[in-house]
């Protein structure tokens, strides 16, 4: 039991810095998990849970910052349960080194994300039916994402709202963490159905996410954002960096000899 206490301290960081940025911790919980040798589902899996807790406690508090559009986001939600399912299910039979190839250029759009977020604010502008039927595919292909890789939805619904939506940042972060929620819980219904996770290991994961989520939010209405856009920035291209690398080390076994 002692051993695995450093778990829940991931999860604690994870959840702190998933909450602040809207995107779930899963980008740093998977590339740890990765790092350290665990199989791609058991990596997402776990994750799910600790994504699942973050986002619960991410909702909680900015719902009493009343900083969440609850209708677009209980909609937007319920439509990346299909996706979550698929992202599951084909899950099981990606090879380690691909799915580290894959989860390198999802962090690169991440740390993309997460620099330029405050440059891709826009007015608030009506919700057109194309922007409606794209809402629609873009909530299936993050429910995909976010099963398969274990991390949010957020790297997709974050710019939806802000560039598609005219929402305004401050509010399009929180209701990004209530659309995870119905995306890892349903993740976590599906991977646990599979057998994926280590539920002791992802209990400890989710322990640590919780309380990192309510810090999370408390924090973000008074941290220099800027400042960890940076830091998150450069951990996040490192690991994505790693990830690239280990899977080029492992090449040989990418094209079945």
């Amino acid at each position: 039991m002692i051993d695995q206490l450093w778990i829940i301290l991931l999860g604690f960081v994870a959840g702190i810095l998933g909450s602040m940025i809207g995107l779930g911790g899963g980008i740093i919980v998977v590339p740890v998990l990765t790092f350290l040798g665990f199989p791609p589902t058991v990596a997402a899996s776990n994750s799910l849970f600790a994504a699942l807790s973050n986002a619960t406690a991410s909702t909680i508090s900015y719902s009493r910052q009343k900083r969440i559009e609850f209708s677009l986001g209980i909609k937007l939600g319920l439509l990346t349960i299909p996706g979550t399912v698929l992202g599951a299910v084909i899950s099981n039979d990606v090879a380690p080194d691909i799915f580290k190839i894959l989860f390198g250029f999802v962090l690169i759009a991440s740390a993309g994300y997460i620099f330029l977020r405050k440059k891709i604010e826009t007015k608030e502008k009506t919700l057109s039916k194309q922007m409606a039927v794209f809402a629609v595919g873009a909530s299936f292909f993050a429910g995909v994402i976010s099963s398969f890789f274990g991390i949010g939805g957020g790297i997709i619904f974050v710019p939806l709202m802000v560039v598609g939506m005219g929402m305004a940042m401050k509010k399009a972060a929180p209701t990004s963490q209530l659309i995870l929620l119905f995306a890892s819980l349903s993740g976590v219904i599906v991977h646990s159905i599979l057998g994926h996770p280590d539920f002791f290991q992802a209990g400890l994961l989710a322990i640590g996410s919780f309380i990192g989520g309510l810090v999370g939010a408390r924090l973000s209405l008074d941290v220099k954002e800027r400042y960890l856009q940076i830091l998150v920035t450069v951990v996040i291209l490192i690991a994505a960096g790693k990830l690239f690398l280990d899977s080029l080390s492992g090449n040989s076994n990418l094209f079945g000899f």
